[in-house]
């Protein structure tokens, strides 16, 4: 274990006029990047989804276990560990949905959740027998004659009621409804009640308010508001369960020094007319809420590759980390598990692995010292 603190920089927050909080400082950390014990003959892919049950058992959705050509082979396995990283088994093995990972939640009654960009699908696995019970979506027909990837016109194809397109994350309320961020094409929020009815949508491809540019990311708080990570419009879009608008806030970081170069590609440009703004400082990937009565937001960016602490306002509170390779930086987190305000477990892509975090706030860093 290593401990870990950096500078966080500056953050805009509001609703329509944003507010600047000044340097927010780093959250110190103990980082084990070696957790999670893997058996011998199981290797982890990209690790696109982390969560945690009420149990502490973990749940890890990868781009492994992957089978077919170089490109559009099928790439997703999800595994359980217990609470001290102990393998325990795999779930879903051979599932008809399994072709792309992208994220894994777990529900208020311990069922897992599974969100495959490559099928177009969500799955619900009842536990603690990981049957799947719920299949929301449909993974396109290998008898049509004209399957193949999704394209990607602009602007997109009308959405379809209960189909998705590159599908990215669910999050629940507590009726049960579920809401699913629908993706990288359709750019909505889909809405499900607990059965798997279809009751609304809303969004849709644009960077006006209420529309968004690939939402990667939801969560909700305990007032049933549900958080959208507008990855693509670098915003952070907030809602009631109907689709009202709440507030809207963005995570404004400064461009690091000309030596932090990104873990993959160039430099992004900062230029402010971009419409997709997915590389650039802030930009949400992942959105955490954690639970209890001093809810704080958790998010993370590609570049410089940071965590960023929350309120739910979207007041920024400190960092965590920084990009890179070494344990205690991150390359890419595609998701996070937030149990608790100062547990942190992180899904990396291109380091192929599952990270846990301990905080280690001052008082002034604390939830309940910034309601």
């Amino acid at each position: 274990m290593k401990k870990f603190g950096l500078i966080a920089l500056l953050m805009l927050a509001g609703s329509s006029a944003a507010v600047a909080q000044q340097n927010p400082p780093a959250i110190p950390f103990d980082a084990d990047a070696n957790f999670l014990k893997m058996p011998n003959n199981i290797f982890l892919g990209e690790v696109a989804g982390v969560a945690v049950n009420s149990r502490g058992n973990v749940y890890v959705f990868h781009r492994g276990s992957t089978d077919g050509p170089a490109y559009g082979a099928r790439a997703a396995q999800l595994l359980e560990f217990n609470a001290n990283g102990n393998f325990a088994r795999e779930i879903g093995q051979n599932l008809y949905a399994w072709s792309y990972a992208h994220t894994v939640r777990v529900d208020a009654q311990d069922n897992v959740w599974v969100a495959d960009k490559g099928s177009d699908m969500v799955v619900k696995f009842q536990m603690p027998a990981g049957r799947p019970t719920i299949m929301l979506g449909r993974k396109p027909e290998a008898s049509d004659e004209s399957a193949h990837p999704l394209e990607h016109p602009e602007p997109p194809l009308p959405a379809v009621n209960g189909l998705f397109r590159q599908v990215t994350d669910m999050t629940f309320d507590a009726a049960g409804n579920i809401y699913v961020s629908d993706g990288y094409v359709n750019s909505r929020v889909a809405k499900f009640d607990k059965d798997g009815t279809w009751v609304m949508q809303w969004g849709g491809r644009g960077q006006g308010p209420g529309q968004m540019h690939t939402p990667h990311s939801i969560a909700s708080d305990n007032q049933g508001n549900i958080y959208v990570a507008d990855r693509g419009n670098r915003r952070i879009q907030v809602f009631t369960g109907t689709g009202q608008p709440v507030r809207t806030f963005s995570i404004d970081v400064p461009a690091p020094p000309a030596a932090h170069m990104p873990i993959i590609g160039n430099v992004p440009s900062l230029a402010t007319n971009l419409v997709n703004k997915v590389q650039q400082p802030g930009a949400p990937w992942a959105l955490c809420i954690t639970p209890g009565p001093n809810q704080v937001l958790y998010s993370s960016d590609a570049y410089p590759g940071k965590i960023y602490k929350m309120t739910l306002e979207g007041k920024v509170i400190g960092s965590i980390g920084d990009g890179g390779r070494a344990p205690g930086k991150f390359a890419w987190i595609h998701e996070i598990a937030c149990p608790s305000e100062n547990n942190l477990i992180v899904a990396e892509l291109l380091s192929w692995r599952v990270q846990k975090l301990t905080l280690r706030p001052t008082p002034d860093q604390r939830a309940e010292n910034n309601r």
